[in-house]
């Protein structure tokens, strides 16, 4: 009888062929299942889901950066306000100071004053102005100030007016004479002038 299977080797090659074709056909149905495993999904509405998600985690990122540039801002206050209120501290214990040594200087120009009067006191003269002139130095140099007041306009901010005379010809109100120095540390009124004050001569309408 003559062989069937075809000529030698044809019966591997129809073989190797059902074989890829099986293969083919569970991947056909691999893919078939997995295709209607899909159908369960709105790819639509899950896509719409992430961009919802996304918006989200957006917005809450920038509340996050806009909570830590306020922190942040608040902080910075914060700092410039304790080191300003330090800076205040600092300067109000320095004032106390100065209000304290300031009969000191009323002391030594008293005897500066004093002796300038007995022309014996020469060499003693000369060792309390330069005592005075070093302390004043040293407190000027801390932000004390003193106020100007002889030939100036009254200024019941900077003077304290002790005696009133009337005036012959100044339309303001003038110091003419100071008992007491006044003081003034980094801006701030320590200690007013004791002053003697010329008033303004009064028009006739302002008699009337």
């Amino acid at each position: 009888m003559p062989d069937e299977s075809g000529p030698a080797g044809g019966g591997d090659e129809v073989g190797k062929l059902k074989q890829e074709l099986k293969e083919r056909e569970e991947e056909v149905e691999e893919l078939k299942g997995k295709l209607d495993s899909l159908k369960g999904f709105d790819l639509e509405a899950d896509l719409d889901k992430a961009r919802k998600l996304m918006d989200e985690e957006k917005r809450r990122s920038e509340d996050y950066l806009a909570r830590l540039k306020y922190l942040q801002a608040d902080f910075e206050n914060y700092s410039k306000r304790v080191d300003r209120e330090l800076r205040e501290m600092e300067d109000y214990s320095t004032s106390d100071l100065m209000k304290k040594l300031l009969p000191v200087l009323d002391d030594l120009d008293l005897a500066v004053a004093t002796v300038e009067s007995t022309p014996e006191a020469k060499g003693l003269l000369e060792g309390v102005a330069m005592i005075r002139k070093n302390l004043g130095y040293v407190l000027e140099g801390e932000g004390l100030g003193v106020i100007e007041a002889v030939g100036q306009p009254f200024n019941a901010e900077l003077h304290e007016a002790v005696e009133r005379v009337d005036g012959k010809e100044n339309k303001v109100d003038m110091v003419v004479a100071e008992t007491r120095k006044g003081y003034v540390f980094k801006d701030r009124v320590l200690r007013p002038s004791m002053v003697k004050v010329e008033s303004a001569v009064k028009s006739d309408s302002e008699i009337e």
